[in-house]
């Protein structure tokens, strides 16, 4: 019989960046808030003190910060016809395992979406018209608008500190900014990072082509700062440490410099450790939860915590499973296009090119999670889709982020792939390439989605999430695009050669390789319950005291990496909490 805990008014599920967020928002309105994080406890000291954590093999290669498979895992299949099979080993996406969550292992770019990618539907429709959408695409608005989420934008980017340079201030065009940006009420809190020497190569040839170069905003800090929490970070060293490592420096803005340290602080807020939440329990009508029932993974016991107000807020793919398992909406079905839990599940579209220049050395170990070169000449905005035959867009970039001798080993084609010749080729070749990448849309499809799968089961008798996904026509021709335009680019730097890497017609998703861990989908935002599982406010339409956080909510991806419109929807939602849901708690919409 499960044990039952106190009563609290909120408790949230995973502590990361929205746990962490909603936690300090909710606290700060006098409500008693409790966490339950998964996995272990983590703090800068003693878990990212040096040298420590500068290990690449233990941290770089064997994923010390995140999840196993044999913690939390889901079963992947191409199509509706093929049998999902389990993960049974980390590549495609790596989940972060413990408190910070993937805030603790990610690079930091920060971007903000432009606005006609928040309205994408309507957009697509007015400038283009509907005939041009593919008839399986599910896209859809957000049922927010840009104007709306702008001041939430800002608010995240102070609180995590994101270096930047304004491209449009208010409607007026920023010279070295981004001019296709959608306008901002203030400029980035920080300065923009120093380039190193490939950016500075790409931006010259960029510029000269008559594209937009800019810095790329980011989450590594350029000079001291303190944030509104009175949180302080350090200028970024370029160690070179930051993909899946936690940073040394306190200079990688992440929940535990920016917001748990002072949220800790706070006497109405506790949480609790290896607390792995089973379900969310729901009253007898279905309508409202009264709390969740966890498994205290230490004491091998299952407790039950009541609560008036249950904040799902664990990994994208949690917080679907979560409600899939609790019975929080319809689930889809992809035979009907019914249903909403698990509807548009969509993932990342990247592609790169890797350029060698036997006369250049460009000091690969200074690098940063988000320093780099940017242009926007080939985003949403800025594409004819009706004349090119795709619907989507992709950010162009050049970034130097490591020069981990096991992991950033990059060689031209025609180089051995072990042996003597290997070890001659890297001694010829490292530290002399550099790498111009496509970082793209991703559209919801009818038959990408997940669902709760008929077969396996997790070690607590639940049915594992399945994932139905295989990339599109559509963005492959997005994909395609791409690598017109940045082998254009290639050529003009004239290297001694070049490789090409970009999805082509009949590719097939490969779980083998890292991608990115932007999991997108499956719990979305709109404005009509027939299609989406959230309101607006990231509220569920059936279980209105449930609201569902992060990057689970998107109908469709951004061409940008997800988290600072993750970070903007956890002030969005949290502020909608705060002023109109707990003065008289209902559906806000």
């Amino acid at each position: 019989m499960a044990r039952t805990e106190k009563k609290k008014d909120v408790v949230i599920i995973g502590l990361g960046w929205t746990g962490s967020i909603l936690g300090m928002e909710l606290c700060e309105e006098g409500l008693e808030v409790l966490a339950l994080e998964r996995g272990p406890d983590r703090s800068t000291v003693p878990d990212f003190q040096y040298p420590e954590v500068a290990d690449e093999l233990r941290y770089g290669v064997r994923y010390g910060f995140m999840q196993r498979p044999r913690q939390s895992t889901l079963t992947i299949r191409h199509s509706t016809s093929d049998e999902a099979l389990p993960y049974r080993q980390l590549g495609s996406f790596l989940p972060g395992n413990g408190v910070g969550g993937a805030g603790v292992h990610w690079n930091g770019h920060t971007f903000r979406p432009q606005k006609e990618e928040l309205r994408l539907r309507s957009y697509v429709e007015e400038t283009f018209g509907a005939d041009i959408i593919p008839e399986d695409v599910q896209l859809q608005d957000w049922g927010v608008s840009y104007e709306e989420m702008e001041p939430f934008f800002d608010r995240f980017e102070k609180v995590a500190g994101i270096t930047g340079q304004a491209g449009n201030l208010n409607g007026q065009i920023v010279e070295g900014g981004n001019p296709f940006e959608s306008p901002r009420s203030s400029d980035y809190p920080l300065p923009p990072l120093p380039s190193t020497y490939g950016a500075r190569m790409f931006a010259d040839a960029v510029r000269q082509m008559g594209y937009h170069p800019y810095p790329r905003p980011g989450a590594n800090a350029s000079v001291a700062y303190t944030n509104p929490y009175g949180m302080q970070l350090g200028p970024c060293n370029f160690c070179g440490f930051c993909e899946r490592f936690g940073c040394l420096n306190y200079s990688k803005s992440s929940p535990q410099t920016c917001v748990l340290d002072a949220l800790k602080r706070k006497p109405n807020f506790q949480y609790r450790v290896n607390s792995e939440v089973l379900r969310i329990e729901l009253a007898q009508d279905g309508k409202t939860a009264t709390g969740v029932t966890y498994v205290d993974i230490d004491a091998q016991e299952e407790v039950f915590q009541p609560a008036d107000m249950v904040i799902v807020a664990a990994y994208s793919l949690h917080n679907v499973h979560l409600m899939l398992l609790s019975g929080i909406g319809q689930p889809y079905d992809p035979a009907t296009g019914e249903g909403v839990t698990g509807r548009a599940y969509s993932y990342q579209m990247n592609g790169g090119t890797s350029l060698y220049f036997k006369d250049v050395d460009f000091n690969p170990f200074v690098g940063a999670g988000s320093n780099g070169i940017v242009i926007d000449d080939f985003s949403v905005n800025q594409i004819d889709f009706g004349k090119e035959g795709f619907i989507g867009g992709s950010y162009i970039n050049s970034s130097q982020t490591n020069g981990q001798p096991i992991r950033s080993m990059s060689l031209p084609s025609g180089s051995p792939s072990w042996g003597a010749g290997w070890k001659q080729a890297i001694g010829e070749w490292y530290g002399h390439s550099m790498s111009i990448g496509s970082h793209g849309t991703n559209l919801a499809y009818r038959d990408t989605y997940l669902d709760l799968d008929p077969t396996y089961k997790d070690p607590y008798g639940r049915p594992l999430m399945r994932m139905t996904f295989d990339w599109k026509a559509n963005d492959i021709a997005m994909t395609q695009f791409m690598k017109t335009k940045i082998e254009g680019i290639t050529k003009a730097l004239n290297p001694d050669s070049f490789k090409s890497s970009y999805k082509s017609d009949g590719s097939h998703y490969d779980t083998t390789a890292y991608q990115s861990t932007h999991n997108v989908g499956g719990a979305i935002m709109g404005g009509d319950p027939k299609t989406s599982a959230l309101n607006r406010y990231l509220q569920s339409w059936d279980v209105h005291n449930v609201f569902v956080m992060g990057a689970s909510a998107f109908p469709q991806n951004l061409q940008y990496n997800p988290t600072g419109m993750v970070g903007g929807l956890a002030y969005w939602a949290a502020h909608a909490i705060r002023n109109d849901y707990l003065p008289n708690p209902r559906p806000l919409v």
